[in-house]
């Protein structure tokens, strides 16, 4: 079975309340539990945490290198800033897909870069809680042809 890990970065955990117009009304609760649903349908194992701290954040990738066969990963704000998060998605050295639920070129210009993006194997935004589906069936895709 193709087990994947779901990290949802800071502030994920006030989706529903914080800026429905740009997140969505989904909470994250809502979000999980779709994932969920899906990866019952895919028949993939899913782990799912959320962390506002970067440092827990890269730990959780550390662990991952551990078990998972790949991984999808919203940073959040530390999408564009955070080196030691790249660094992290690097060194675990599995697929990894980035996601966000706002298309982050459409928003603020400092959004407009990702430094996480060149070091992941795609990255999905603008879709809201679809971006989180559609990855969670790209990663499965990508494990699966990687073991053929």
């Amino acid at each position: 079975m193709v087990r994947i890990c779901v990290i949802h970065g800071p502030n994920l955990n006030l989706l529903g309340v914080r800026d429905p117009e740009v997140y969505g009304s989904h909470t994250l609760a809502e979000i999980n539990r779709e994932i969920e649903n899906l990866a019952q349908e895919l028949e993939v194992e899913v782990r799912i945490i959320q962390y506002n701290s970067e440092g827990e954040i890269i730990e959780a990738l550390h662990d991952a290198r551990e078990w998972a066969d790949a991984i999808i990963i919203n940073p959040a704000a530390y999408t564009h800033y955070s080196v030691a998060i790249r660094d992290a998605i690097q060194a675990v050295r599995l697929p990894t897909i980035e996601v966000h639920l706002s298309n982050i070129y459409a928003r603020e210009e400092f959004r407009h870069h990702s430094i996480t993006a060149p070091v992941v194997y795609g990255q999905i935004s603008g879709f809201g809680v679809n971006s989180y589906l559609l990855a969670l069936r790209a990663a499965k895709d990508v494990v699966q042809k990687r073991w053929r």
